[in-house]
């Protein structure tokens, strides 16, 4: 049976038949396939002679009606900036009405309460659905590091009859319904450049060449217990393959050039996916959302109004902050939103101070507004900069310039980052949980080791950057000129200047002979042996310290992949290397 068949059939189960014009305006056919297909079910049992459903067809109708449906609501929503940072996508409120507690009411609407909740960023917030709403809620493990392919994949048992939604759709009219004879995936009749999939003449969806334009995909979608066990096995299938951990749960239904199921059309205003800040404005510019503390933050600050707060959009995740990019009066700016747990980590009162220090000096971007409380800040956007290339050897001697001449203006600030104790401290976060790693005391150890070397052979403390890292570099042109500037100034403080050589060898994973090469750019090739091998142990120092601070962020379901340990193996590797250096004497010095 096709599908203009299936939704003529459709529709006279919910309906009584008037007359072939009223049918073919309610399914959206034409009015000779209506005629065609009303005499094919008819001889084919599905119709009486009076144009009504047959038992056979009330049987198949059964057979085939939803029995459940899974919302997918774990991941950050990180377009939703700044709206993400105080509420998950799904509580969105339009028009008075959370997007989650309206397409729950609209299930309920067609005698779907067996519902599943699959949740994981806020999860907590969503927790109130339970007693309100009778729903289950799925924890997605993953949803940090992996996409929703994954979170549909704590739910798979569940898969069969079932309408598969996302937590952000917008639907002004019901999109569900007691029967379903087929299984189907919902676009739009908007065309949208991102679309992997178009609809052709048999209502099929096909894939779509790059940058040739599709049907906006909506990502509701309907699947029959023929079609669910497919995506259940290929769940499983890409679930264990690595490739897929970015991936969208729309990759189980592709076979080849097309997806296994058929195409739902729907108007472009009738089911919207709100995915940003400037989304949810144009659809409901009253939502109590827009409010957030992010945009009264920044029309104080630039003495604007909320409607001159415009063209948001996300920068990429930080390992510590969200940040995302607005306009307001024809100038760019950022702003940075401290991310999980940054209370317990970064003293802002102290950024704050060194801000002031090396306010005018041309180091650091453009300070807008900064909050010494919560860790808001505003920058001015450099138009056209560019991190630096730790693989390019132009840009490491201009970056190693740069910090050669920080260094030596020996600023001063009022307050230091202790290596040693703040390794103490990231552990102390941990609140008594044992490290991941099964050799940690003995590694930590080894380390704290390094500690007399290290204060026999410190230089003199100066303002350091402490994460004066590769990406923290940018490179702007102003005035016709290249100008480096050095931004995210969180950990800085008084220390040793040389820790900053350190932390950008680590952050760039360099081997050994990259770390040597860095230090003789630095020091323009006149380092001597001591300081050489005092920068090695201040790679162990900050391997660990690092580590520590990941094994901080993991437990609060942040991942940092090969970062994390690949910081561990530096606290190793370079303590090895300084009792190699040190010969006798570093046996003597790493075994006080």
């Amino acid at each position: 049976m096709n599908n203009s068949k299936q939704d003529i059939l459709n529709n006279l189960i919910k309906e009584p038949f008037i007359n072939q014009r009223i049918l073919a305006a309610q399914t959206g056919h034409s009015l000779g396939i209506v005629n065609r297909s009303i005499k094919e079910l008819i001889s084919e049992g599905y119709l009486d002679e009076e144009i009504r459903p047959t038992e056979k067809t009330l049987r198949e109708a059964k057979e085939k009606a939803p029995k459940n449906a899974i919302i997918l609501a774990a991941g950050f929503g990180m377009r939703m900036v700044p709206i993400n940072t105080e509420t998950p996508k799904g509580l969105l409120e339009i028009k008075g009405e959370r997007l989650i507690e309206r397409t729950i009411r609209q299930l309920h609407e067609v005698g779907i309460t067996e519902i599943y909740v699959v949740v994981g960023f806020m999860k907590e917030q969503y927790e109130y659905l339970i007693d309100e709403y009778g729903v289950e809620l799925i924890v997605a493990p993953d949803y940090v590091s992996k996409n929703n392919l994954h979170s549909l994949k704590t739910a798979a048992a569940h898969l069969s009859n079932s309408y598969i939604i996302p937590c952000d759709i917008w639907c002004e009219k019901n999109p569900y319904s007691r029967n379903e004879l087929y299984s189907w995936y919902m676009v739009s009749d908007l065309v949208d450049d991102d679309s992997t999939v178009r609809v052709n003449r048999k209502q099929e969806l096909v894939v779509q060449k790059e940058q040739a334009g599709g049907n906006a995909m909506i990502g509701i979608c309907y699947l029959l217990e023929t079609e669910a066990e497919i995506v259940r096995e290929r769940l499983e299938e890409l679930g264990r393959d690595s490739r897929y951990d970015g991936a969208f749960w729309e990759e189980t239904l592709y076979r080849k050039d097309r997806m296994i199921v058929t195409a739902r059309v729907v108007h472009a205003a009738d089911a919207v996916e709100i995915n940003t800040y400037e989304q949810l404005r144009e659809i409901d510019s009253d939502s109590s959302q827009l409010q957030t503390d992010a945009i009264q933050v920044i029309c104080e600050a630039l003495g604007a109004q909320q409607n001159e707060v415009t063209n948001i959009t996300v920068l990429k995740k930080g390992m510590t902050n969200r940040s995302f990019l607005f306009s307001c009066k024809d100038k760019k700016y950022i702003m940075r939103i401290p991310g999980e747990g940054t209370d317990q980590l970064i003293n802002r009162r102290q950024e704050a101070a060194v801000y002031q220090t090396i306010a005018g000096r041309r180091i650091c971007d453009e300070i807008a507004y900064i909050n010494p409380e919560n860790g808001y800040k505003i920058t001015e956007y450099l138009e056209g900069a560019r991190v630096c290339d730790a693989e390019n050897e132009e840009d490491l001697q201009k970056c190693m310039k740069k910090l050669r001449e920080f260094h030596g203006q020996k600023l001063r600030v009022d307050h230091s980052f202790d290596l040693f104790g703040q390794m103490e401290y990231y552990e102390s976060l941990w609140e008594g949980t044992p490290s991941a790693y099964k050799d940690y005391e003995k590694t930590k150890a080894h380390v704290l080791q390094l500690k007399d070397y290290i204060e026999a052979n410190a230089g003199e403390w100066v303002l350091t950057h402490i994460d004066a890292v590769p990406d923290n570099f940018l490179f702007v042109e102003e005035n016709g000129k290249e100008e480096i500037r050095l931004i995210d100034w969180e950990y800085a403080g008084m220390q040793d200047p040389h820790v900053d050589i350190a932390m950008f060898c680590i952050y760039s994973l360099y081997k050994k002979e990259q770390v040597d090469h860095l230090i003789d750019l630095y020091f323009e090739g006149n380092c001597d042996d001591r300081t050489r091998i005092k920068i090695y142990c201040y790679i162990a120092v900050c391997g660990l310290l690092w580590s520590n601070w990941c094994e901080y962020k993991r437990k609060l379901g942040v991942e940092f992949g090969e970062y994390s340990l690949r910081q561990y193996r530096y606290a190793k590797d370079y303590y090895k290397i300084v009792q190699q250096e040190l010969g006798e004497e570093g046996k003597e010095t790493c075994t006080k």
